[in-house]
């Protein structure tokens, strides 16, 4: 990143996804130290579209570093509309739009983006206009003009990232660009992992499709 070489680094445990592994595979803490070098683009996939997408933006990289933080465990494909346009390279993007009144705006990355579709599939039946928004890299997304970080991130709706991860690096898309403290939260990890299958550490850790969807119910 110093010396402006655009080396690629393929990452291969990003969460507590592959659980069976214990706390010493488990890097909750690495997703932060990474977007916080400076001139890196750190990227955590949701499936394989969004992987493809991430490995032509390092490829093509001509002095920014590239880190892919990719999961472990199988994911389904969430990219299910076809596009010629790369759209993990604008850093962010809306994966599902709320139907009716926009009440709040779920924000993932990489394996947590399938939780928040199912969040907000809990809203929507209650009534709750919500909408999903992957965010494969925060550097790119910070790099896109102010009118487009506004068409995404729209102020108003209550707005709860998810990522099996620490907190840090989250604020500014929480409670910067038009968010505000008391609308916002975050569904995540503050302590090391554990040993067990990733759908008992997921529901031990209250990373759940329930789980985001109460976090949004208990800010509107």
């Amino acid at each position: 990143a110093l010396m402006r070489v655009p080396t690629v680094y393929v990452m291969t445990h990003d969460s507590i996804g592959l659980g069976e592994d214990g706390p010493t595979h488990q890097p909750v803490e690495h997703l932060a130290i990474s977007r916080a070098t400076p001139n890196t683009y750190v990227f955590r996939p949701a499936d394989t579209v969004e992987t493809a997408e991430s490995w032509e933006i390092a490829l093509t990289s001509k002095e920014t570093p590239s880190v892919l933080a990719l999961s472990r465990q199988g994911l389904p494909t969430v990219r299910l509309e076809h596009k010629t346009k790369n759209m993990t390279a604008q850093g962010a993007y809306v994966m599902a739009d709320a139907v009716d009144k926009r009440q709040a705006i779920i924000i993932a990355t990489g394996s947590e983006v399938e939780i928040a579709l199912a969040a907000r599939d809990i809203l929507q039946a209650e009534g709750i206009g919500t909408r999903v928004v992957s965010m494969p890299c925060m550097e790119l997304f910070a790099e896109q003009d102010e009118r487009y970080r506004k068409r995404i991130l729209p102020g108003g709706p209550v707005r709860v990232a998810v990522e099996a991860a620490v907190q840090m690096g989250w604020d500014r898309w929480l409670t910067g660009e038009r968010g505000k403290s008391t609308k916002a939260g975050f569904v995540g990890m503050d302590s090391f992992g554990a040993s067990a299958p990733a759908d008992v550490l997921y529901e031990k850790f209250g990373i759940t499709a329930q789980a985001v969807a109460d976090k949004v119910k208990s800010l509107l």
